[in-house]
């Protein structure tokens, strides 16, 4: 593992990773909530699960987790992840997709669907969103992190790279060119418009990766410096209204309720 992905990284799970503790806040406040509230541990569905850090700490919760994602080589990352997890009994691994969920879970049976990081690269992220709203219960919640275009435009900006900022800026999805690696990008109110029109109400909008994408990590030598970078992005996540940082994160995490 290179210098850049070690000190990103940090810690052994999502709540010690500097790009993912501001969402593993979120979510486990939320699935807290509604273990709460349903008085019983939640059935939730991990699309896009990759490696399974995600999994392994809400399995760790008590709650039963399934993960779906279309590469055998993640799910067997995960495999090698679960091992050595206390919870590794209430997690299933299942090779799929977004086209294939109404195979995995009956609808109106997930209490909480995660869906990080995957659908800026599906085909049909409308269609996607009316998947997910069918296997989750009525009242369940949808946590979803997606990639956000300011940050693009920020970012190719800041290289110098003017023709693609305005591209980025400009273009309907969001790419700043045939070379951009990620398919799309979004607005947040395009993002709460297509959430609509599946059945969900969306809750909260926060912005995430804030810093951790851009800060070199020559200045961040230390556990001090790690745990002060986290902190403040945690802080800054959570800023919404007062200072408007939350929109220049790289990616844009919403909760919202199935109606």
């Amino acid at each position: 593992m290179n210098d850049e992905r070690a000190w990103r990284r940090g810690g052994s799970g999502v709540e010690g990773n500097v790009r993912t503790a501001a969402i593993w806040t979120q979510v486990r406040a939320l699935s807290e909530s509604r273990q709460r509230e349903l008085s019983r541990p939640l059935r939730v569905l991990d699309l896009g699960g990759g490696t399974g850090g995600l999994a392994v700490a809400l399995a760790e919760q008590g709650h039963t987790v399934t993960v779906v994602d279309p590469s055998p080589d993640a799910l067997a990352s995960m495999s090698r992840r679960v091992a050595e997890s206390p919870a590794a009994e209430r997690i299933t691994a299942v090779q799929g997709d977004a086209d294939t969920l109404a195979g995995i879970a009956p609808p109106g049976t997930v209490d909480l669907l995660s869906c990080h990081g995957t659908l800026e690269y599906v085909d049909d992220p409308e269609a996607t969103l009316a998947r997910i709203a069918e296997v989750l219960a009525p009242g369940g919640h949808l946590s979803l992190v997606t990639a956000q275009r300011v940050a693009a435009v920020i970012s190719r900006a800041l290289a110098g790279r003017f023709d693609q900022a305005t591209t980025a800026l400009t273009s309907p999805d969001g790419r700043w060119g045939e070379e951009d690696p990620v398919p799309r990008r979004f607005d947040r109110a395009a993002l709460t418009e297509m959430l609509t029109r599946a059945g969900f109400t969306t809750l909260e909008t926060r912005g995430v990766r804030i810093f951790s994408d851009v800060v070199p990590s020559t200045f961040v030598d230390t556990e001090a410096e790690r745990r002060a970078l986290l902190a403040l992005e945690e802080l800054a996540s959570a800023d919404a209204g007062r200072t408007g940082l939350s929109a220049l994160g790289g990616a844009v995490h919403l909760i919202a309720r199935r109606d």
